[in-house]
């Protein structure tokens, strides 16, 4: 069988979340933030980097570590690198920005390769020597995007909280060729939840100028606000974190993660700074507002902060986000999926599946691991965020151990989905599960649909067992769903067609 690769596309003991893709040459590189397993922060690892070819999507290559957190003349020793961006200077050389969790400016290294050993460069200042974010009126600077076009890097960054009347929205701030002066200061493009309605009732130039005047009061921000008539559409989906950015043709899509935090929505405009206008939800990492396997709305488990971009790989545009594991806020790991831009340029949201970057279904033959699922949820249990009493994906061991990851936590109406196999001439599947457990995993290709076939688990133990059932799959492309009845908390490895 042709080598295939699913979700995560990375090695399941790697957690590396925030990625953002970047095409350099031949191959794609993905920089993002670093997770331990297990961990108890947010991003406590140094920065490694990973790469595959255009042509091939299945062949990562693991480049190292790339920047280390006590390289920067700031870190205090208690400091760790928050989301990154990558963006090839004027010079031709490669510049990474970059935050620390506990200060509000920008930090900026480089490199003469995408994925070489970078080098501490300085902060990203006013033309004075301030510090970007120092300055009294500077709203935080936080998880940095970067495009540079000729002599211009345009940089875009914050954090808005869920009601911090503090944080106004996202702000974009255009450098020099030094990649590090600030040559027209920054001004707010998207609203934060605060003021994404601020607008609405300002039906004349003088109303609005009267908004802005509160907003900034409220605020503390002297930033100017831009293009505040189109604010009101960000209704629901305002800006929370996680700016990234790219150009598709003479258009600039700004993709961040909006204020319920799972998603990732996107706004377009012709200008960098200004006239974005909300566009939609490219990919939400519990797939809400997705009924191809339950109704829209239904709260599943797995859905708390998102970051990530898209790129064009190849001659196909993909969408890069992270999943949580373990229970937890702190344990993301990379996936992607192949998303359409319409000639109208919006781009529909896409379902997160276990394939992937595969360019199409897994082969429904062989073994595969159970932890590239990638719709887990228990209907009895139902919650929007990571919680305890989820069933989560989890590894033995510790961060660094090169074990496979599997799922924990099954008990009586938990359901485990992979999406997209292709079916052909499957007579059984045998699932490897441990713990005790007892009662019947049910098979079926949509989650709500008929019962194909039951796997048996007459009793449980604490070593991995495999059991067997016969099933009646009609040949083709379709999801599998494993929902267990029984009972205990149990725990799957993996499963095997026949």
């Amino acid at each position: 069988m042709e080598k295939q690769i699913f979700n995560p596309y990375l090695p399941s003991w790697e957690y590396v979340p925030d990625g953002e893709p970047h095409v350099f040459g031949d191959r794609v590189y993905i920089y993002g933030s670093h997770d331990f397993f297990n961990g108890a922060v947010f991003c406590p690892g140094d920065y490694v980097c990973y790469s595959a070819p255009v042509t091939n999507l299945k062949d990562w290559r693991y480049e190292g570590v790339i920047y280390r957190k006590d390289q920067d003349p700031a870190q205090d020793g208690r400091m760790v690198l928050y989301a990154p961006d990558v963006t090839v200077g004027p010079d031709g050389r490669y510049y990474l920005y970059y935050v620390f969790d506990k200060v509000g400016f920008v930090s900026v290294a480089v490199c003469d390769t995408p994925a070489g050993k970078y080098e501490f460069y300085g902060h990203v200042h006013y033309q004075d020597g301030t510090r970007l974010g120092d300055r009294k009126g500077d709203m935080p600077q936080f998880d940095p995007a970067v495009i540079t076009e000729g002599d211009k890097t345009y940089m875009y960054t914050a954090f808005c909280g869920n009601h911090m009347k503090d944080r106004i929205g996202a702000m974009a701030t255009v450098l020099g060729p030094d990649m590090l002066t600030v040559i027209e200061e920054p001004v707010v493009i998207v609203p934060g939840d605060c003021y994404s309605e601020s607008f609405a009732k300002a039906d004349s130039a003088k109303a609005v100028d009267e908004v802005k005047a509160e907003i900034k009061a409220a605020s503390g921000c002297g930033y100017p606000l831009v293009s505040v008539e189109n604010w009101n559409g960000f209704k629901d989906h305002a800006f929370f974190e996680a700016s990234s950015i790219r150009k598709v043709g003479n258009t600039y899509y700004f993709v961040y993660s909006s204020q319920v935090m799972h998603e990732l929505c996107y706004a377009t405009s012709k200008s960098p700074v200004e006239g974005f206008v909300y566009g939609g939800v490219i990919v939400s990492n519990c797939d809400k507002g997705i009924s191809s396997y339950k109704p829209a709305d239904m709260p599943v488990a797995y859905g708390a902060n998102n970051h990530g971009g898209f790129e064009l790989i190849n001659g196909e545009y993909y969408m890069f986000y992270h999943r949580h594991t373990n229970g937890s806020w702190f344990c993301r790991q990379e996936c992607a999926e192949k998303i359409k831009i319409l000639p109208d340029g919006s781009i529909p949201q896409v379902e997160i599946t276990s394939c992937g970057l595969n360019g199409g279904p897994l082969e429904a033959k062989g073994e595969y691991p159970a932890y590239i699922a990638c719709n887990i949820f228990n209907t009895d249990k139902p919650s929007m965020y990571v919680a305890p009493g989820q069933p989560k994906i989890t590894q033995d061991g510790r961060d660094g151990d090169q074990e496979l990851g599997y799922i924990v936590g099954i008990t009586k109406n938990t359901t485990i989905g992979f999406k997209y196999f292709k079916f052909e001439g499957v007579k059984k599947i045998t699932i490897t599960t441990r713990a005790y457990i007892t009662g019947d995993f049910e098979v079926r290709t949509a989650w709500d649909g008929p019962v194909l076939g039951k796997i048996t688990l007459p009793d449980g133990s604490n070593f991995w067992e495999e059991h067997t059932g016969e099933v009646v799959i009609p040949d083709g492309v379709g999801a599998l769903y494993l929902t267990f009845k029984g009972n205990g908390v149990g725990q799957l490895k993996s499963i095997r067609f026949e």
